[in-house]
């Protein structure tokens, strides 16, 4: 056997192990995130030993791309109708707020670890990004959800707020190594970046939208193909100009999944999957690079930096952007408390040593402690403060009909499923008794966890899921009659 199939044969294992770790690790309610780290780390250098050096360099370019799918994902799972109410203080927080957590921690580490303040700026920068899927991922596995401003409030934060740690974490890498420009030169370079990011994706995800409801592709599974090579065009287009082609594949993906869109559902499981491997390949990566000589000798700073990071810079930056919102202190501080790291923190540690500055190693190992013990810590106890403070519901699995449709541009008919709620003026009556409109067709009922193909004696009960079929026109009368 040669060396490139045991490298196969260790990847594929890790995969599959990290996988199957991740069912176990959701059952005790601890993020599948750090299990992917920890195998990392045990087939690394100090591991296996049967794997390639991962080289710094190579793992940089492996997480720009995983950031792009990454993020395309997560702008595919926002729905615009959740995030209109909360668009002022996400913009706020993923943005001022990234800017307040880097000074902090930018000065927590001249005063106390030797940094200058531009080298303490750019470790700052590195951990100001947060993950929100893990925060969800660790609710689900405890059956808990959060209120209803604080989850998509979470969700477009930490996808907005990738975009901006990439974009002061690369500027004060410049400033540290004197190749780019001086912090008064950061300003105008950030709206350049942002505008043109911003406008890029707009463009680029009307236009895929337009296309792939017209091209008509002989075969389903070229959609996937086709959305990746747009995908990756959006960014490198993005980049090309001076924008920022993270902001801009987010935002082709937030257009792309609030469209109606051929094969839209199978695209979004689809990208679903690559955004779990790629996450699952950056923390896998990490524990490659990690040598544990170094982080022991690290520790102490790590661990201080982590909580002066959880304590202190991630509440200042929150409650300082929500003074005058109209958030409650509970509220705020499980924003505060769910702001776990994940890939983006990784990603951005390999920039220095990449730039071969002098601080790259320690930034690095403090990057590690910081991800480690924040999924650690905040992951392991989100639901318990969740309930403490208040801000908990119950959580409901969403059922999933056994049936897609796929709409075209012109079609004006929506498959939406509609909750009967208690007190309903329908409920005990036959579907035959009902006055629906004439464009309303009920095709399936969700009942108990069952599924039932309704007949017109079949009679409405409370709770009841109605998968109905309408014209966007009739769905507010439909509404009215429940």
């Amino acid at each position: 056997m040669n060396d490139f199939e045991k490298s196969l044969i260790i990847v594929a294992t890790l995969m599959i192990l990290s996988v199957t770790a991740s069912k176990a690790s959701s059952r005790f309610g601890i993020p599948a995130l750090l299990i992917f780290l920890l195998i990392g780390m045990g087939a690394g250098v100090h591991g296996l030993n049967e794997l390639p050096q991962v080289s710094y360099s190579f793992a940089q370019q492996l997480g720009i791309f995983a950031l792009i799918f990454i993020l395309f994902s997560g702008g595919m799972d926002t729905q615009l109708k959740s995030v209109r109410l909360i668009l002022k203080p996400a913009l706020l927080l993923s943005t001022v707020g990234v800017v307040i957590s880097t000074v902090l921690v930018g000065l927590f580490a001249h005063q106390f670890f030797g940094f200058s303040m531009i080298e303490g700026c750019l470790l700052g920068a590195t951990v100001s990004s947060t993950d929100v899927a893990a925060v969800f991922t660790v609710l689900r596995s405890k059956n808990v959800s959060l209120r209803e401003g604080v989850a998509p409030l979470l969700e477009l934060e930490s996808a907005l707020n990738d975009p901006m740690t990439v974009f002061l974490g690369v500027g004060f890498l410049g400033l540290v190594t004197q190749t780019g420009h001086s912090i008064g030169g950061l300003l105008p370079l950030f709206f350049e970046q942002m505008i043109f990011g911003a406008l890029i994706g707009w463009g680029f995800g009307k236009a895929a939208v337009f296309g792939m409801n017209r091209i008509r592709l002989e075969f389903e599974g070229l959609y996937p193909v086709l959305s990746i090579g747009w995908i990756l065009l959006t960014y490198a287009a993005t980049q090309f100009v001076g924008g920022s082609g993270f902001l801009a594949v987010y935002i082709a993906g937030m257009m792309l999944g609030n469209a109606n869109l051929l094969h839209k559902k199978s695209l979004i499981h689809f990208h679903e999957g690559i955004a779990w491997l790629m996450q699952i390949a950056m923390f896998l990566t990490m524990g490659l690079l990690v040598h544990p000589a170094e982080l022991v000798k690290i520790a102490p700073f790590g661990i201080a930096l982590s909580i002066f990071l959880v304590f202190i810079a991630r509440p200042a930056s929150v409650f300082l952007c929500f003074v005058k919102s109209r958030f409650s202190w509970q509220e705020k501080a499980m924003v505060s408390w769910s702001g776990l790291r994940g890939a983006v923190p990784i990603i951005l540690a390999t920039y220095p040593f990449v730039a071969e500055i002098p601080q790259a190693s320690t930034i690095f190992n403090l990057v590690f402690f910081v991800t480690f013990i924040s999924v650690l810590l905040q992951g392991a106890t989100i639901p318990v403060v969740a309930k403490w403070l208040h801000v908990d519901l119950p959580f409901k699995n969403k059922f999933r009909f056994p049936i897609e449709f796929n709409p075209t541009e012109n079609l004006r008919n929506k498959l939406v499923e509609v909750s009967v709620p208690k007190g309903s003026p329908i409920i005990g009556k036959s579907l035959v008794q009902l006055t629906l409109p004439r464009e309303v067709l009920i095709i399936l009922i969700q009942r108990d966890g069952d599924i039932l193909v309704p007949r017109g004696g079949t009679h409405v009960l409370e709770g009841d899921t109605l998968l109905v079929l309408a014209e966007s026109g009739t769905l507010e009368e439909l509404k009215r009659l429940l």
